[in-house]
């Protein structure tokens, strides 16, 4: 028996057959791509501009009178929890892969991504009274970012790093920091060994962290206001740092290792 010309129309007494499935489901041999709303066109950054992401770190900085923001990314989730917890903020809501698109593959965004303009960078002579740390060319953003998270938990009034040879405080840095960005301040300055020259002018007592030193850090004579100078990764202080703050107080190092800045996290 042959079968009906699907394209004319049934004879009398004839039913035509109708269509099997759910409504607006795909008939069998149909494929139909999922109606998803569009993803945000990720525009280039405005230069000096930061990336934050990270529950922690992204509430932090909505918190921050300070903080000036430029876009907010949020998933829906993230959104209500951020209304849950009385933080003011009008996120553009988005689904997880609209941000994990704009990030690294190992960043952990937990659904929320936000750019903004740097926080400024105040001058030697502008920190507040308090422990300051400098920092001699760390380059590990999550050593730096893990650094502020520890100041942060012990009041430091500062930490002073270099332009150079320092990474920026966004990103790995900003998500290891947890929100620490935004409580102490990042002096940036061009020349390390002439900083450390004010600060000893401002009265400052300055202690290089150092194998080599005469006596452990929780022996020596301290005094406030005082600064602690942490070497970086692996070769620790430089010589010209060495030299303007030479070794005092013996540091903390890994059994047959030499004391890096891993070693103050």
């Amino acid at each position: 028996m042959r079968q009906r010309d699907p394209r004319r129309p049934p004879t009398p007494g004839q039913k035509s057959r109708k269509p099997t499935g759910k409504p607006g489901w795909p008939r069998k041999g149909e494929h139909r791509r999922p109606q998803h709303s569009p993803r945000p066109v990720a525009k280039p950054l405005a230069d000096g501009d930061v990336i934050l992401y990270g529950w922690h770190t992204v509430k932090a900085a909505l918190e921050n009178p300070e903080r000036r923001v430029r876009m907010l990314l949020a998933t829906e989730n993230a959104a209500r929890r951020l209304t849950e917890e009385g933080v003011t903020a009008t996120p553009e809501i988005v689904r997880p892969g609209a941000i994990a698109d704009r990030l690294t593959p190992d960043a952990v965004h937990q659904g929320l991504y936000l750019e903004a303009e740097p926080l400024p960078s105040p001058d030697i002579a502008d920190i507040a009274p308090g422990p300051v740390l400098i920092l001699d060319q760390i380059t590990d953003p999550h050593n730096v970012g893990a650094i502020l998270r520890t100041a942060a938990g012990f009041d430091v009034a500062a930490v002073v790093t270099t332009a150079r040879h320092s990474p920026e405080a966004t990103g790995a840095l900003a998500k290891a920091a947890s929100g620490a960005l935004e409580y102490v301040p990042i002096v940036t300055v061009q020349n390390l060994a002439r900083a450390m020259t004010d600060l000893k002018e401002r009265g400052y007592l300055l202690v290089g962290l150092d194998s080599s030193g005469d006596t452990d850090l929780s022996e020596g004579p301290l005094r406030a206001p005082l600064a602690l100078v942490v070497g970086a990764e692996g070769k620790g202080r430089r010589q010209l740092t060495r030299e303007s703050c030479p070794p005092r107080s013996r540091s903390m190092s890994r059994p047959g290792g030499s004391p890096d800045a891993d070693d103050y996290l």
